[in-house]
C-alpha cells in the first residue's frame, strides 16, 4: 500500500461530497486523487477548489484507475447498494453515505458483497460519530449511564424534490429510508438490540409520492424506547434533535453538541481529534484500511439498521 490511501469521491459536488472533501483535508494518511460527478464542468470547479488533480465523470472512470484505494460514495439513494458491490467488485475499499439501500433486498445483496470480499466495506451512520452521542456512549459502555427512552425530532421543510443546498434533485428522498436510519441504527448502538418496531404514516404528497410525516415507535432487547417523529413538513427549526432520558441524567445532542437536561452546554472537545462528524467518520474509514481491520459502521454492524426499516416498510404499506 502506499504512504497515503488513495480517496475518490464519487458524486463531489453535492452538499455531503464537499463535507467528506472538507474532513479529508484534516486526516494527514488520506490523499483524494479524483473527484468524481454526473457533469464535468461542476466537478471540475470542485476539483479546482480543493486542489485535487483529476476530475471525471462517472463511477465506471473511478473504478477502473490505478490510483485509487479507496471510494466514498455520496451520490444518489437509489445507487448506494448497487455502487457499493461495483466498488468492491473492483478490488476498492468503499464508504457509502447513509442510506446503504432503499429496500432490503438490496441492503443484504450489499452486506453479501461485503462479506465475500477482503476490502473494508463501512456505512456513513454519521450519529455513531458525532462527539455528542460519542460521549453518551462512553458513559454507556463504561455503567455511567443507561437509555431508559430516546425523543427524537427529524424536522425539515421540503415541499419541493430539493437538497440540502436548496438545488433540484434527480432522486426523491425518504422519511423511512434515510433520514429514520440514522435514529435507528444510532438507538441500538445505544440501547441494544431491536426487538419491536411500529410505524405510522401521515398523507402521501401528490407530486413528490411519498409520505411527508411518519411516526416510529422503538423498543430494544434493554427494554428502553425510542419515539422518532419526522417530517418534511415543518416550518421551523430544521435538523435532528435527540433527547437522552437515562437513570442518571438527561442529555440533549444536536449534531455534534451537546446538552443536559437544563439546556447547559456539555463541553465534548475532548472526545475525538475533531468535533466533526463526518472527518471523525472518515477518520475511521481510513484507519480501518490502514490497520487491516472492521471499522465502526460496516455493512455487518448496521445491516440490523436495514432489517428494521424492511419490516417498517411492511407495516405501511
Amino acid at each position: 500500500m502506499t504512504e497515503k490511501i488513495r480517496v475518490a469521491v464519487v458524486g463531489a459536488a453535492g452538499a455531503f461530497g464537499m463535507k467528506h472533501l472538507d474532513g479529508l483535508m484534516n486526516i494527514p494518511d488520506a490523499e483524494v486523487t479524483v473527484v468524481s460527478g454526473t457533469r464535468l464542468e461542476p466537478t471540475q470547479a470542485v476539483a479546482e477548489k480543493y486542489g485535487v488533480e483529476n476530475a471525471v465523470v462517472g463511477l465506471d472512470a473511478v473504478l477502473e484507475r490505478d490510483d485509487v484505494d479507496a471510494v466514498i460514495l455520496a451520490t444518489p439513494t437509489g445507487l448506494h447498494a448497487s455502487q457499493t458491490q461495483a466498488v468492491l467488485a473492483a478490488g476498492k475499499h468503499v464508504q457509502v453515505e447513509i442510506p446503504l439501500a432503499d429496500s432490503i433486498v438490496d441492503a443484504e445483496a450489499a452486506l453479501k458483497a461485503a462479506e465475500s470480499s477482503n476490502r473494508v466495506a463501512m456505512v456513513g451512520h454519521t450519529r455513531r460519530f458525532n462527539p455528542s452521542h460519542q460521549l453518551v456512549h462512553n458513559r454507556i459502555a463504561s455503567g455511567e449511564f443507561h437509555v431508559q427512552q430516546m425523543d427524537v425530532q427529524t424536522y425539515f421543510f421540503r415541499r419541493t424534490n430539493t437538497n440540502a443546498k436548496g438545488e433540484a434533485r434527480s432522486w426523491t428522498d425518504h422519511l423511512l429510508w434515510h433520514h429514520a436510519a440514522h435514529t435507528v441504527d444510532l438507538f441500538a448502538y445505544q440501547a441494544g438490540k431491536i426487538v419491536q418496531a411500529n410505524a405510522i404514516q401521515g398523507p402521501i404528497h401528490p407530486e413528490l409520492g411519498i409520505a411527508m410525516d411518519m411516526s416510529i415507535q422503538l423498543k430494544s432487547e434493554s427494554g428502553a424506547i425510542c419515539t422518532l417523529s419526522l417530517s418534511f413538513n415543518n416550518d421551523g427549526p430544521l435538523g435532528t434533535f435527540f433527547r437522552y432520558i437515562g437513570d442518571t441524567e438527561t442529555y440533549i445532542a444536536r449534531y455534534d453538541n451537546l446538552y443536559n437536561g437544563r439546556e447547559e452546554s456539555i463541553d465534548v472537545s475532548h472526545v475525538a481529534v475533531s468535533m466533526n462528524g463526518i472527518e471523525l467518520q472518515d477518520r475511521e474509514f481510513i484507519s480501518a484500511i490502514r490497520e487491516g481491520r472492521e471499522p465502526n459502521s460496516s455493512l455487518r454492524h448496521v445491516i440490523d439498521c436495514y432489517r428494521v426499516l424492511g419490516s417498517l416498510e411492511k407495516q405501511l404499506s
